[in-house]
């Protein structure tokens, strides 16, 4: 017999967390796959982006945010930000163990590699991401022993230009060509995207570099992991639940960040006070 309190954890929400909003292209990939499961998302746009972060910094802060959705009752939290997930996953397993599973993220270089034709594949990422030691363990544990060459790039503007709207903007555009070329020079043929903002530039990366480039990101893959535990838990909300509730947290301004919101998903997201 399941008892209340079993009920009342089945029923919680997800928490997602991400530095900005671009962990919303995970939570579109997660409602996909999870259409009966409500999700808490969290932004911490007061320190938005972390990529140029000290590990410490990137630490503490993401420390926080996964403690903020805890005690807000998540029932299992998903750290949608590459960076985050670079630096604090096995510490965050290991502080909170069977009181809340953690879902990271990790850069798609396992399909990549599967993938590519040219023997190159290529990596999208904040300097935080391409610096942490789970990007260079896949490495090692993936491309290396396939032989398979891995290049790397990175640029400071790209997440400010989806946090700030303008990732359809020309200024944009040419900052992608700026970075992707040397790419495409290398001979590559797949670009791994490893910062949960880069879906969202999916059509003005197309436009830089047109077919030569095969876009891979690991948001389904988050998703498909985010579903085996939940199962694995017996977490999954059941067919006859109550309605699915979309809601939102910012650490910054929230006015700035609900046109972001509205702009990033279909979802009928409501946001909720954070403090």
């Amino acid at each position: 017999m399941v008892g209340s309190a079993d009920v009342a954890r089945i029923d919680a929400p997800i928490g997602v967390f991400d530095s900005g909003m671009g962990g919303l292209s995970v939570v579109a990939e997660l409602h996909r796959h999870l259409p009966r499961e409500s999700i808490l998302y969290y932004a911490d746009t007061a320190h938005v982006p972390y990529g140029s972060r000290s590990d410490e910094e990137i630490r503490a802060l993401t420390a926080q945010a996964v403690e903020w959705l805890f005690q807000a009752g998540c029932k299992l939290v998903v750290v949608a930000c590459n960076t985050a997930s670079a630096f604090s996953l096995s510490s965050l397993r290991q502080y909170y163990g069977t009181r809340l599973p953690i879902v990271g993220l990790v850069p798609a270089l396992k399909p990549a590699v599967a993938a590519t034709q040219s023997g190159v594949v290529a990596v999208l990422a904040t300097a935080g991401t391409l610096r942490g030691g789970l990007f260079n363990d896949v490495i090692r544990q993936i491309a290396e022993p396939a032989g398979v060459q891995v290049v790397t790039a990175f640029s400071a503007l790209l997440v400010p230009f989806v946090e700030q709207n303008q990732h359809n903007s020309t200024e944009c555009q040419h900052e992608l060509q700026r970075v992707l070329q040397p790419l495409c020079d290398a001979g590559a043929d797949q670009l791994v995207l490893g910062c949960t903002h880069y879906p969202f530039l999916s059509p003005a990366i197309g436009r830089a570099v047109g077919s030569q480039l095969l876009l891979v990101d690991s948001g389904a893959a988050v998703a498909r992991q985010t579903v085996r535990v939940l199962m694995a838990q017996g977490l999954l909300r059941p067919i006859h639940a109550d309605p699915v509730r979309f809601q939102y947290a910012v650490s910054g301004d929230p006015v700035r960040a609900a046109p972001i919101v509205a702009q990033l998903t279909s979802l009928p997201f409501e946001r909720i006070a954070h403090g």
